[in-house]
């Protein structure tokens, strides 16, 4: 691995652990020596990164910084590809809307030997069988959610449909 792509690497590791990581867990992650990794790790403490941490503790990337992804990786490109397909035949109108944007977007910054990943990916999400439509507003959830507000969802029960159901005569 070029030493460029093992220093965005890092970066992304530490991007994903919000706990402080180890220099021996990066190495492992990365298949590549501990020493390699404390080299690489203080190159990018020199070059301004804001990583904070040392040898033997672990590191973290502050929040706020910021250094866009210099380009999908193979396996990457699958991952949103499934993902995007699973909720283009799941999702709610919205999130299937969003998920065929994605495709779109990925399919403009992709270089073209990485195009036929787009169009003919390995993994495909399985097809969806008809089902009754959701009950529930999913975008309405969805939004809750995101703005931390508690809801409500009430799942009928066999139990609850036989309370509900009218009995024989009564006595």
């Amino acid at each position: 691995m070029r030493r460029a792509d093992r220093l965005f690497r890092i970066i992304q590791v530490l991007r994903r652990k919000r706990r402080p990581v180890t220099a021996q867990e990066i190495a492992q992650e990365l298949e590549t020596s501990l020493r390699t990794i404390y080299r690489d790790v203080a190159q990018l403490m020199a070059d301004r990164v804001p990583i904070r941490g040392e040898a033997g503790i672990g590191y973290v990337l502050e929040g706020g910084f910021d250094m866009p992804p210099l380009m999908l990786t193979p396996d990457e490109i699958e991952a949103a590809m499934l993902g995007a397909q699973w909720v283009m035949s799941r999702g709610d109108p919205a999130l299937t809307r969003a998920a065929a944007d994605l495709v779109a977007k990925i399919g403009a910054v992709v270089p073209e030997h990485l195009r036929p990943l787009l169009m003919e990916p390995a993994l495909a999400a399985p097809k969806r069988y008809p089902n009754a439509p959701d009950a529930i507003d999913m975008a309405r959830l969805r939004g809750a959610i995101r703005n931390g507000k508690r809801s409500r969802c009430f799942m009928p029960t066999k139990t609850a449909a036989k309370r509900a159901a009218p009995s024989g005569p009564s006595r």
